[in-house]
């Protein structure tokens, strides 16, 4: 081949090496895959080993995972509370304008659907737009106006002084309806409503939703047994979400520990 012998025994020791480090590097990339339950993508695991002091280009971070078989979850009916008009339809204040500035200034809610073999439920969640923190939820085996108060019950509780703040919505019979008007209005809070039928207007929570059951539902919906079941696993999923799950748009840190650090700043 015209290669000296030293050349050879360089380059096989070469890739020795790079077996070596790649087998490091994969029982790594194994455990945060594992730890996050399947929930990471090449991206987020990528992050995850940057903030574990790795120095590794994204591209082999996503070979690596191409050749383990590790593949993220990906997206599927969405529950809809249009129902025409049925109280007062507030004008679009967000306009699609989701940016911030503070935690705290917009938020946005909405209702979907799970379906079981032991019959249905829905999920009521208020999210922060600056901090993708889920601020409260409520879970339920009816989409009642009963499940929004507890919902906002649970929302005031931990962030009594909100005066100001924007909350945006679709126009589902629940926020056209007298007691979420009221509520809000009691709370100094102004109301904001998608146009009829664009799910774009509220992408930010569609996009938690698309999130929540990649996650934890889509594949899954045998192995909740009942409404309980299901219930607990939801609680751990919020609590996880909310204090370990890192993301792009709150600099790698979990919502929550995003909200603390902008607080204290604008302190």
């Amino acid at each position: 081949m015209g290669m000296s012998k030293s050349t050879y025994y360089y380059e096989i020791k070469k890739a020795d090496d790079v077996k070596e480090r790649n087998k490091e590097l994969m029982a790594e990339i194994q455990e945060i895959f594992d730890y996050n339950k399947g929930r990471y993508g090449v991206r987020r695991v990528h992050r995850e080993l940057v903030n574990r002091g790795y120095t590794v280009n994204h591209k082999r971070v996503q070979r690596l995972m191409y050749e383990m078989g590790l593949r993220g979850k990906r997206p599927k009916e969405k529950y809809h509370s249009y129902k025409g008009e049925v109280g007062r339809v507030a004008d679009n204040i967000i306009n699609r304008d989701f940016g911030t500035t503070a935690p705290l200034q917009k938020w946005t809610t909405d209702v979907s659907q799970f379906n079981f073999p032991w019959g249905k439920c829905y999920i009521s969640p208020i999210l922060d737009m600056n901090t993708n923190e889920i601020i409260s939820y409520d879970l339920s085996m009816n989409p009642n106006i009963e499940q929004i108060h507890r919902m906002l019950n649970r929302a005031f509780n931990k962030f009594p002084s909100v005066e100001g703040l924007i909350f945006h919505s679709d126009q589902g019979w629940q926020y056209q309806h007298a007691y979420f008007r009221n509520t809000l209005k009691e709370h100094g809070i102004i109301q904001s409503m998608s146009r009829k039928g664009n799910c774009y207007d509220n992408c930010i929570m569609e996009t938690f939703f698309g999130r929540l059951k990649n996650e934890l539902y889509y594949g899954c919906e045998n192995t909740y047994g009942s409404f309980e079941e299901f219930s607990i696993a939801i609680s751990e999923y919020i609590d996880y979400y909310n204090n370990k799950r890192i993301q792009a748009k709150t600099k790698w840190m979990p919502p929550v520990k995003y909200r603390e650090a902008s607080m204290c700043c604008c302190a």
